[in-house]
């Protein structure tokens, strides 16, 4: 279900259209449409609102439902901002028309150029970073190397890894065919699939529980997890967590998988100033490193100090690809993984 929750308190109104006159009020605003938790994203909107005095009406909801929501809505959606995660999913909204392209110096000199769209329709906010985690009293670092080699047969049975109807998976595919001929990435899913310890269920989280738990020595899961599992009042995740160490894959190569969460401008809002203003805001050092140390993800913008928790996992080498492209790979990535069985 999706939930409405303006930044003053509103009652959930389940999954109906929201018309424009909801969200109207006298003074300027910006209606946001959040995949992000309430909890990752409310202190940032409330901080814009006493920097601007801009009212934030916040709709927060699952990804897919988001943009599916935009494209029923059409030309009468309330909506001025999207944020949302993974490239993936930022450019199925483009490839819709559900966008418009914002020209901003501060977005342009603050943003480095792969992680932004090449039309100017999306803008990354933060890096997610997609490693190899392991656990240290079954595997040694010096074993590993590059997320290729886990195709080889000596992890027969030790790989947990989520479902190929995931889009960070998808995207990782993509990535790696934007980079690599189609055969060696269809022979290292082959592989890879061969290897898994199990048929992939559940989340990332669950990966490296399952690890762990002596299901698999191996998880491939995003460092943000981990990070918040680390973090976690539950002692019980936090016990879990510290059992994990992460290796960072193809550094004397192409470098380490990454993403991103991102945002946008839709096509249709109705507050388009006031939009170019929050997006504007998210790149501010102030906002930058808060999501470094609340959130655990990586700043888009350089300079800007990780969390202790991030710095523990390492410095690593990423991936220099133009995250734009990863959308015209992500039918072949669909398709591959099917061919090789990945379920």
């Amino acid at each position: 279900m999706i939930t409405i929750k303006p930044l003053f308190v509103v009652a959930a109104i389940g999954t109906s259209l929201l018309s424009a006159a909801f969200f109207h009020t006298s003074a300027a605003e910006v209606n946001v449409y959040s995949a992000r938790k309430e909890a990752l994203i409310k202190p940032i909107l409330d901080k814009f609102t006493a920097t601007t005095n801009i009212q934030v009406n916040l709709v927060t909801g699952k990804a897919d439902a988001l943009i599916s929501r935009l494209s029923s809505e059409g030309t009468l959606s309330p909506a001025d901002v999207i944020i949302t995660t993974d490239v993936g999913r930022l450019y199925r909204a483009k490839s819709q028309g559900l966008l418009q392209a914002y020209q901003s110096d501060t977005l342009i000199t603050a943003i480095p150029a792969n992680y932004r769209d090449n039309d100017n329709q999306w803008f990354g906010l933060t890096l997610r970073a997609r490693p190899i985690m392991y656990v240290p009293t079954r595997i040694k670092p010096e074993e590993l190397s590059t997320m290729e080699n886990l195709a080889d047969k000596k992890w027969a049975g030790r790989i947990c890894i989520r479902s190929s109807n995931n889009i960070y998976n998808q995207s990782m595919v993509a990535v790696m065919l934007a980079q690599e001929s189609h055969t060696n990435v269809q022979n290292w899913a082959n592989g890879l699939v061969k290897n898994m310890a199990r048929p992939p269920k559940g989340g990332d989280r669950d990966q490296i529980k399952a690890a762990v738990a002596g299901v698999c020595d191996i998880a491939v899961a995003n460092t943000y997890y981990l990070a918040g599992m680390l973090n976690d009042t539950d002692s019980k995740n936090h016990s879990i967590a510290k059992q994990i160490k992460v290796f960072w894959p193809n550094q004397s190569g192409r470098g380490a998988h990454v993403n991103i969460s991102g945002a946008a401008i839709t096509k249709s809002a109705p507050n388009q100033a006031e939009a170019q203003q929050l997006i504007d805001f998210m790149v501010t050092k102030e906002v930058q490193q808060w999501y470094a140390q609340t959130n655990h993800e990586y700043p888009v913008v350089e300079g800007v100090e990780w969390s202790e928790t991030l710095s523990s996992f390492g410095k690593f080498k990423a991936e220099n690809v133009d995250l734009y492209k990863v959308g015209d790979f992500n039918a072949k990535a669909v398709q591959l993984m099917d061919r090789a069985g990945w379920k």
